[in-house]
């Protein structure tokens, strides 16, 4: 007997908790269950333990709506953001009901029962389980591995060569030179972070990205908390407030991106010393937001560059040697320790395959539904963040509008609903990014579609109507009831599913329940 509920959450990070809570709230009869890979909650924020980890969001807007951050520290490091998903966990008895250590492998769906049925890797062996909606809050980065490009001579160097993604708990880095290889979030987070004992730090880049400085904590806040107002009232005036400036930054940068380009550059060789080349090593050959900002909190990097002990430098890798770093404009970098931090490896749904009555799903060729469903998929949802905002912003919209479609689904008596008639020209990847690590996997992102639902917006304020308030049936939903008879799926089977009870009130054709 397989375990059967009506919703299965794959994912137990920022967006798996935020789905779940929105379920607790806006769907309180339906079961649900949450299957996580790794041994512990936090996703993202549980596997980057590198020096210095920290968010490159405001925490007012990657905190979540229903539980707003209610501290004046605008950017928050990694543990700290890990212990603020694990409380809401706890708080909403989110906890007791993940499944940790299970892997999901693949997932099928059968139009003759109107489910689907997952199987998961546990260290026990396989084990499969069956759901009405399955929705997957795994984000996009492959856990196993970050991307790691051939460095020439890697064998034959003397000291450490370590990648963010996998920081070993016994390194010590103080009083040793170290190289960290890269110029994109994680590399200007190290460099600062370890700079602070490093007998000096380079970062090494091939090319330089734009920086911006933003206070660590936030001026507003400081003013607010504390005050008259309400604590959740301020929070929120707070959160209001960075929505906008993020949003009229974006579109600034979109729309006038020679001014947004000479602000930051005049930004940064204000924080620099006198002289620094700013547009050798702060110059982008690209426009803002073409790939994402760079954020670092009260300007630690240029502080770092500041006071001689860290430095950038810009320029090609030859090889490595014995003791450092040989560059292709003749010098060497020595060295001890090298960081490559040079990036992330993509992979949708951690990996795991989608089959639609026995025929294997190609995200590269699916087109996203108002950024949550998936075309010719049915009963499947996807968390997908904003690229150029917080991340929790979407993933809030994107479990609202999942809970609106579960409860128009029975209120009308429907069991399915899948996405159909997408376009097929002007087709783009979803991620609205010239990055590399989007071009290197753009092939096995969906797509997005030029106009209408199709299209992702990245856009809070264009989505917040459609998501939360906007109506759900259209021409490009097909809803069906469920099929008859409904064979495999047990009327009256018992739930195996830790802290789940059940009782009438789920999807057409199958019990409800309520996950306690």
């Amino acid at each position: 007997m397989t375990d059967h509920v009506d919703v299965i959450v794959v994912g137990a990070g920022l967006s798996g908790v935020g789905a779940v809570a929105h379920l607790q709230d806006r769907c309180p009869d339906l079961t649900w269950t949450v299957l996580e890979a790794r041994e512990a909650m936090g996703g993202t924020w549980d596997l980057f333990r590198y020096p210095g980890v920290r968010s490159d969001s405001d925490m007012f807007t990657l905190g979540y709506a229903f539980r707003p951050w209610t501290q004046t520290t605008a950017i928050a490091d990694g543990a700290t953001i890990r212990r603020y998903i694990a409380e809401t966990a706890r708080e909403r008895g989110i906890d007791r009901a993940v499944r940790f250590g299970h892997r999901v492998v693949a997932a099928e769906w059968s139009s003759a029962t109107a489910t689907w049925t997952v199987t998961a890797e546990t260290a026990a062996g396989a084990v499969e389980l069956t759901c009405r909606f399955l929705f997957a809050c795994t984000g996009y980065y492959r856990y196993e591995r970050g991307y790691e490009p051939v460095l020439p001579g890697a064998d034959r160097f003397a000291g450490t060569l370590v990648h963010p993604q996998h920081w070993p708990d016994d390194l010590d880095w103080a009083g040793r030179r170290v190289v960290v290889v890269g110029s994109g979030a994680t590399a200007v987070t190290l460099v600062p972070a370890l700079a602070r004992t490093a007998a000096h730090v380079t970062m090494l880049q091939r090319s330089p990205s734009y920086v911006l400085s933003v206070p660590t904590r936030d001026p507003l806040a400081r003013k607010l908390f504390g005050g008259r107002l309400p604590l959740r009232v301020a929070a929120a005036v707070v959160r209001a407030r960075n929505i906008a400036l993020v949003t009229m930054l974006y579109r600034l940068s979109r729309r006038r991106p020679a001014l947004v380009r000479r602000r930051l550059l005049d930004a940064a060789r204000a924080q620099l010393p006198p002289g620094y080349d700013v547009d050798r090593h702060f110059s982008p050959a690209y426009d803002p937001w073409d790939q994402r900002l760079c954020v670092v909190p009260s300007g630690d990097l240029f502080k770092a560059v500041r006071a001689g002990d860290a430095s950038v430098v810009t320029d090609r890798i030859a090889t490595l040697t014995e003791h450092g770093v040989a560059l292709a404009s003749g010098t060497e970098l020595p060295a001890d320790v090298v960081v490559t931090a040079t990036g992330l490896s993509l992979q949708m749904l951690g990996g795991a395959t989608l089959r639609v009555d026995g025929r294997e799903v190609d995200l590269g060729t699916a087109v996203v539904y108002k950024g949550v469903l998936l075309s010719g998929v049915p009963n499947f949802a996807l968390t997908f963040g904003y690229t150029n905002a917080s991340w929790t912003l979407k993933a809030d919209l994107a479990a609202t509008y999942v809970c609106r479609l579960l409860n128009h689904m029975r209120a009308h008596r429907h069991a399915v609903v899948v996405p159909v008639d997408p376009p097929s020209d002007e087709l783009a990847p979803l991620i609205n990014l010239r990055s590399g690590y989007v071009a290197r996997a753009a092939d096995r992102l969906p797509r997005r579609g030029p106009a209408g639902p199709w299209q992702a917006t990245n856009s809070y304020p264009r989505d917040l109507p459609v998501l939360r308030w906007g109506r759900i049936a259209d021409r490009y939903l097909r809803f069906s009831p469920a099929p008859v008879p409904t064979a495999g799926v047990p009327e009256c089977q018992e739930s195996h599913l830790h802290g789940t009870t059940r009782h009438e009130g789920g999807f057409p054709g199958v019990t409800g329940g309520v996950a306690s």
